[in-house]
Parts: structure tokens; C-alpha cells; sequence
């Protein structure tokens, strides 16, 4: 017994990693194990929206005295510690899809999310007026419309078709490929004089002009034509579009997909507009105003919203 406890001590002896490069490939280890962590709690616990992203601060500050504090205390198995890290991101970049690379990505759509600034808004739906022209509006997004369903493919053809390594958000580009298309085209036009005049989305592909509800018609027809769910939003005097785009979690890296892969030039030094329901669901500015998804409101009094399922 005593001669197996020996033959252990020397086995752990030859695999210990010397002074002072245990301390070094610690500090190495905490900062690859805390990076995935920090992403994955960061995603999944609530935000209480302290100031100064105070709350993650000090999550990081946890994570990091935890995941030191137990590698300091396991730390004559630091060599299995490294081939049992390798090992599981080489398994998730090769087969779950996660891996070193997404990693990467995820952390710098964090950061560049934390420290961006975007511009959210809530819409208190208790207060909003019923929708006006709401059943004409219906009627003209004609999403099942061949002539709007084949423009929004030919869209989603034309832009970003060969962007990798954001499978999860392949719809949401294409609706970006469709705004894309849409706001490069699009000539403001007022209505005739003394009246509403309210075009169908297939009407306005003839000439890719009108006022603001003829666009947000067309943009909220073909981006449901796609798989997408749009709401049209009624201010004073204007309507826009919006695109849901998920939780405040996928917020960050719609974020970062416009600003440093989509639309890097048009939203350059940009803030990103959008509104959170009462449900916590996150809608994109789709305003013809910008070049780029999430561009400024045009009014901020909200008086109606038209939401299409």
C-alpha cells in the first residue's frame, strides 16, 4: 500500500508543472476558463441594468477569484486541466459547433455591445391608440405575393449570401439583405394632395417609391415573406417598420453583425436604435432614414403599433 502511495507522489512529481510556470500557466488557464463562463452566465442571468454594467463587473470579479482560487488548490493536475480544455473546445469547434473561434466572437460581441451605448426604448402598450388605416394596411402587406416573395429572395441572394459563422441568425441576415436592397432603392414620394394614399407592397416593387407607410409596407411584407416577423410602428407623423430579433442576449451580437460585419461603413461610429416590448423581446429600427438596420428614430412619441404574426 505504502509503495503504491510512493509510485503516486512521483507520478504527480514528474507531471507538476515547476515553479514559477505553474503560477504563469494558471494565470493562462483562468483567463480561457473564465472567458466561455463569464459568456455563459452574462447571456443567461437577468440583467438588472446597473450603471457602469456594475452587475457584470463584479460577476467577472466572482468567476475570476473562484476559477483562480481552484486551480491553485488542484494545481499538481494542471496538466490534466490543459489537455482536458483542449480537448473540449477542439470537440466543440469539430462536432457541437462551439468552439475556439465562437468563443472569440462571443466575447467581442459582448464587449462591443457593453460598450456601444445602443439606444433602447419600451413602448408602454396600455397607452397606444388604436392603429390607423390598420385593416387597409393588412390587406397591402401581401407577403404571400410571388412577385414580393421572389424580390425578397433575390434580396437575400444578392447580400450576404457567403457571411459564415452566424448559423443561428441566418434569417436575420437575410432581413438585413432585404433592407439592404429595399433602402438602397427606396425614393421618398408624398402622397397626392389632400389624401392617404395607401400602396401594396407589390405596387411599390414597381417603382420603389412612396412615403413612409408605402415603405414600411413593402420592408414588413418581405421580411415576413422570408420567415421574419415585422410590426409597424404609428408616430404623429410617420411609420416605420421594426423586426423582432429576439432577446437582449441575441441583442449583442445583432450588434455586432451590423456594426463590424454587415454594415460596418453606413453604421461606423453609429448608435444602434431599437425598442423592448413589455414581454423583454427585442424590435430593430427598420426606418428607410439609415443606411443601416437599427438607425435613428424619426419621432420618439408613440402612438401605435401594428404587430404582424
Amino acid at each position: 500500500m505504502e509503495e503504491s502511495k510512493i509510485k503516486i507522489v512521483r507520478f504527480l512529481r514528474k507531471i507538476s508543472i515547476p515553479k514559477p510556470w505553474d503560477t504563469i500557466v494558471i494565470l493562462i488557464l483562468t483567463l480561457l476558463i473564465l472567458v466561455p463562463v463569464f459568456i455563459i452566465l452574462h447571456q443567461n442571468l437577468i440583467d438588472p441594468e446597473w450603471p457602469f454594467h456594475l452587475d457584470r463587473i463584479l460577476l467577472f470579479v466572482a468567476i475570476t477569484t473562484l476559477v483562480t482560487y481552484v486551480l491553485h488548490y488542484i494545481k499538481r493536475f494542471l496538466f490534466f486541466v490543459i489537455i482536458l480544455y483542449a480537448f473540449s473546445l477542439f470537440y466543440g469547434t469539430l462536432f457541437a459547433g462551439y468552439g475556439f473561434k465562437s468563443v472569440y466572437e462571443d466575447y467581442r460581441a459582448m464587449i462591443y455591445a457593453m460598450s456601444d451605448n445602443p439606444n433602447p426604448q419600451d413602448i408602454i402598450v396600455s397607452k397606444l391608440l388604436p392603429f390607423p388605416n390598420k385593416s387597409r394596411i393588412i390587406k397591402a402587406i401581401e407577403y404571400d405575393n410571388p412577385k414580393v416573395r421572389n424580390f425578397a429572395l433575390t434580396a437575400t441572394t444578392k447580400h450576404f449570401r457567403d457571411v459564415k459563422g452566424y448559423q443561428q441568425y441566418r434569417q436575420i441576415i437575410q432581413c438585413f439583405a432585404i433592407f439592404k436592397e429595399i433602402q438602397s432603392k427606396w425614393n421618398y414620394v408624398n402622397d397626392p394632395k389632400n389624401r392617404e394614399y395607401i400602396a401594396t407592397a407589390s405596387e411599390s416593387l414597381q417603382h420603389f417609391s412612396g412615403d413612409c407607410d408605402d415603405h414600411a409596407i413593402l420592408m414588413a411584407a418581405a421580411v415576413r415573406a422570408v420567415g421574419g416577423t415585422p410590426r409597424l410602428i404609428h408616430t404623429k407623423e410617420h411609420m416605420y417598420p421594426e423586426m423582432l430579433i429576439g432577446s437582449k442576449a441575441d441583442l449583442e451580437n445583432i450588434i455586432y453583425l451590423i456594426k463590424e460585419v454587415l454594415f460596418e461603413k453606413e453604421s461606423k461610429g453609429k448608435t444602434i436604435h431599437y425598442h423592448i416590448d413589455e414581454r423583454g423581446k427585442v424590435w430593430l429600427n427598420l426606418d428607410y432614414t439609415a443606411k443601416y438596420p437599427g438607425g435613428p428614430f424619426m419621432s420618439e412619441e408613440i402612438l401605435g403599433e401594428l404587430t404582424l404574426n
